[in-house]
């Protein structure tokens, strides 16, 4: 009863009101119509989408997965017109190469010829080296929240404060100049006592201001991976209470479509208006695209 009642506080989300009436029955219905709308979308034809940035991430959740190192790979993508789209979705190893590899050949042999922009992700993930194999012409930017989260843990908690306030001058400098010289600023502040802190930050230098290199619209979106994060806040909220009472199988399922009903509301990207920029190759620099810098100084 009480796995039934926690499968049904988590329907909730999905159903409504009408959840806490279903019978078992219905419940496993409901669950054979979530598996087959999950293998028809793994099947879906790509060959005419196009996304211009990613977000990629292996998120865990407080529903029971086996094996424990299991966690749910996503691949959000933003269309030329701006909407964001679940694009990649699959149970795997965050930090595994092949897991992602596999995710990866699998959407580009189902049509999605054209390598996006940029991709943005966390730098411990599997990701990278299987996205260089695969769609060897994308850009890296490293997720900003998470690597501020891997530096402050080499600080103390006293000197995270001032640490962090260092670190988001570096992120939110104006241009790139400006933020390799914050980063110089931040080597010469804390390198002498906390040299691994450091060592974390400047390693990644080049994919961390990636993103100045893109419309500066695009700025809020592109330096983290909050935008799968953020979807997966609320799927933890809706699944917690199912911890221990699901199968891989049966989590997976729900997951999928919650992030699928949640995908109904996603904002579309600020500045829509650049990403046909993008797309054509336009060099954009500290956030400015060289054709318009070039007619004001013209003007």
């Amino acid at each position: 009863m009480a796995v039934m009642s926690s499968l049904q506080e988590a329907l909730g989300a999905l159903l409504g009101s009408d959840a806490p009436n279903l019978s078992p029955g219905a419940i496993t219905r409901l669950t054979a119509g979530w598996q087959e709308e999950y293998d028809r979308w793994q099947r879906r034809d790509l060959s005419a989408r196009r996304y211009v940035y990613i977000w990629a991430d292996g998120v865990y959740l407080q529903a029971r997965m086996e094996p424990v190192a299991e966690c749910m790979l996503v691949v959000i993508g933003a269309t030329p017109e701006g909407k964001k789209e679940l694009v990649g979705f699959q149970v795997g190893v965050r930090e595994n190469a092949q897991s992602w590899r596999e995710l990866l050949v699998d959407l580009k042999a189902r049509g999605l010829a054209v390598p996006p922009e940029l991709a943005v992700g966390d730098g411990a993930l599997g990701f990278w080296k299987a996205m260089d194999e695969v769609f060897p012409g994308t850009r890296h930017q490293r997720c900003w929240f998470h690597k501020m989260s891997n530096v402050l843990n080499h600080f103390p908690k006293s000197g995270q404060p001032a640490a962090a306030a260092d670190l988001r001058n570096i992120s939110h400098a104006a241009t790139r100049a400006a933020a390799l010289a914050a980063i110089e600023t931040f080597k010469e502040k804390y390198a002498a006592k906390y040299a691994k802190g450091v060592a974390c930050l400047t390693k990644d230098t080049d994919a961390l201001l990636a993103f100045y290199d893109f419309p500066a619209e695009h700025w809020d979106h592109l330096r983290t991976s909050n935008p799968i994060e953020s979807v997966f806040a609320t799927v933890r909220h809706r699944t917690v209470r199912t911890r221990g009472a699901l199968s891989q199988k049966t989590a997976k399922l729900m997951v999928f479509t919650l992030v699928r009903a949640a995908s109904q509301k996603w904002r579309k990207l600020n500045g829509r208006n650049q990403l046909p920029r993008v797309i054509e190759g336009v060099t954009f620099t500290d956030g400015v695209a060289q054709t318009d810098a070039n007619e004001s100084r013209a003007a």
